[in-house]
Order: structure tokens, then sequence, then C-alpha cells
């Protein structure tokens, strides 16, 4: 099942149904569930917790002893019992997301504590909030070390396999800033994406959640790969990549960032913004700015329809206030009545707050 089809039905699901979804290390389960709790509707009042959705409880099983889940036992009135586990009972006072990690990693002792949590939505007599819900993750696949799921267990959740898609990839990529030259290699490239087949120990392989790290990476040391895109690029990209996405995924990756090659004409800005406008991100301001002049060109001896003025008004978005200033008065110098009174139109605004913040003046 691809992610937007999980997120969707996953969302549909009453709240007492738990979930278990299976698949590769890397591919997001994590981030998956997280983006379900942001997406779940209540209108319970939380003391601290601010939305949207539901605070996530993310317990990585392959870590736990039966004591984190249970609690430790302590003496009440000559009686002993089990002081429950706050992060449990956070769960039971309030509605949560509780994602139990890595379920097939952990030690049947774990696996007997998630059992009742599951089965009975409770534990040691305390029992979850009505609208907390339960997605357990497991890894699949012959490269790891796991341990077989009870059948007894696997009945009780609403089951699925999650799948890589590299649609589904770069929407998201998109959608959270990904470095352009990052999505477009991918684009270009999907096998790099995730790595298919045997793998070797010890070996590093690119995973979906791998190209995260690696573009955080990146900006955090100040290499983003947009900065390098047609021209000789750092060592420390080379050794950072590595460490992310191994070495062959990072040389296809430096190879295709090195010879990149793009330039804007005129027509692209004016005719066909919408095509080339995940390009412009790529390009220096220098380049930016020769893509302007050959605008310039083009309204000298052309009038300009009321789409290419707006395309000239998108494409600004991506240069500084200072050249929007010095390009408006670029058009007035042309004498172009139709010209200037259809760019003054798109960009006046603009031009007028500009000017107003290099003067000092307060809107």
């Amino acid at each position: 099942m691809n992610i937007k089809t999980f997120i969707d039905t996953a969302l549909k699901l009453p709240p007492n149904i738990s979930i278990l979804v299976k698949g590769d290390t890397g591919i997001g389960k994590s981030d998956v569930v997280k983006q379900i709790s942001r997406m779940i509707d209540t209108d319970f009042k939380f003391r601290s917790h601010e939305g949207p959705g539901l605070p996530v409880l993310d317990w990585r099983l392959s870590t736990f002893s039966e004591g984190d889940i249970i609690g430790l036992p302590e003496l009440v009135d000559g009686t002993t019992r089990f002081a429950p586990n706050a992060r449990f009972l956070a769960a039971c006072n309030e509605p949560h997301m509780l994602f139990l990690d890595e379920g097939n990693r952990a030690t049947n002792e774990v696996l007997q504590c998630a059992f009742q949590i599951v089965l009975d939505r409770e534990l040691n007599g305390h029992k979850l909030h009505p609208e907390t819900r339960i997605i357990m993750a497991i890894n699949e696949g012959n490269d790891f070390n796991v341990n077989e799921m009870d059948p007894a267990l696997l009945r009780r959740f609403w089951t699925t396999r999650l799948e890589t898609h590299v649609d589904d990839w770069l929407e998201w990529a998109n959608n959270n800033q990904i470095d352009p030259m990052i999505i477009r290699f991918i684009k270009k490239y999907p096998a790099h994406l995730m790595h298919e087949g045997q793998r070797s120990p010890g070996e590093v392989y690119p995973y979906p959640a791998s190209w995260e790290r690696l573009d955080k990476s990146l900006k955090h040391a100040g290499l983003e790969p947009t900065k390098y895109a047609g021209q000789d690029i750092p060592d420390a990209t080379l050794f950072i990549s590595a460490g992310f996405i191994g070495k062959s995924t990072t040389a296809a990756l430096l190879d295709y960032i090195k010879n990149y090659k793009f330039k804007l004409s005129a027509e692209d800005i004016l005719n066909r913004y919408e095509s080339v406008k995940e390009d412009i991100t790529s390009l220096t301001n220098d380049k930016k700015n020769e893509a302007l002049d050959q605008v310039m060109l083009y309204l000298k001896t052309n009038d300009v329809s009321v789409a290419q003025a707006m395309n000239v008004e998108n494409y600004m978005s991506h240069v500084s206030d200072e050249v929007v200033v010095d390009f408006m008065q670029n058009v007035l110098a042309t004498k172009n009545h139709h010209n200037i009174k259809m760019i003054h139109k798109v960009l006046k605004t603009r031009v007028i707050d500009a000017t107003r913040a290099a003067l000092g003046i307060k809107s």
C-alpha cells in the first residue's frame, strides 16, 4: 500500500482499532505515523498539547524491558502493586497516538505487555482513553534480526505493508523544502531513492529517510547542492553524502550536480514559468539576473500579455526587492506604454513596499 492510501485508510478507522504497519527500514514509517497524528480531528481540551491532532508517544519496543511498560513494583498498605508508567498513564488520561515501533525486535516479555495493551486497551487496570490510537510498526526483510509475531497478536490488528513510491516521496520532499537538486536527481534516477536487492553487512545504502538526513546535514554545513549546480563540489559534500547514502549513490548524485546545466530564456519565464519554476531555485543570483536581462530584451520589441505579466510577477518572487525595483526602472526606460502599464500593475505593490523599506518608512 502506498503512503497516501495508508494515511487515508488509517484516518477512517475507529480509534479502538489498532494498526500494524509492515515495511522496510528507512521508508518513513515513523514520519507517516506523526503525520496521521497531526491530521486526526479531536475536540479534546488538552492540558499542554497545542495540536494539531494528537500528541505522539513514541515507544521503541526493541529498547524496552517489561518494567519500562508495566512500571516497577511498590508496596502500598502492605500490598505489592505496580507503579504505573507515567507515559502509559498519559495515554489513559488524554487522547494520544501510541506508536509501538520495532515491534518484532522486542523481547517476548515486552510483546506480552503489548499484547494486553492491543487486546484489552488496558494494562494492570489502567484503561486507555477512548480516543487513544495504537499503531505498531515492524521491519520486514531478510536483512533484519527479528522475532516472529504471535498469530494471536497479529489478528488483533488491521494490517498493511507500506511500500515506497517515488511520487509519494517527491511530493513529500517538495512540501518539506528538500533541496531542489536532490529532488531533481531522484526524479530523474528514481532507483536511487532506496536500495533494492541484497545488502552487504556494514555497507551504507540509500533509504527515503537517508535523503532527509543528508539534506539537513548539507544545509547545516552550508553545502546545499543548489549552490554548486554546474560547478566543482567541495570534498566535504562527498564525505557527508557517502555516510548517509553510500559511495555508489553519492558518486551518481555529485556527478549529476556537477554537470547540471540549466539556462533560462525570456520565453521560459514569460510563457513556460510553471514548467521551469522548480529549476529557478537552483540558479545563482547572477543567473537569475541574466535571465531578467533576456526578458528586458524581449520587452523592448514585444508587447506582453496579461498571462506573461503574471509570470513576470511569479518570477520576481525568486529575486530581491532591489532587483525588482531596478527591473521596473528598466521597464520605464523602454517608454513602451503598454508594457509599462502591464508590468507596473503586477509589480506595483512590491515596488512600493521595497521603496518604503529602503527609505525606512513604515507601512
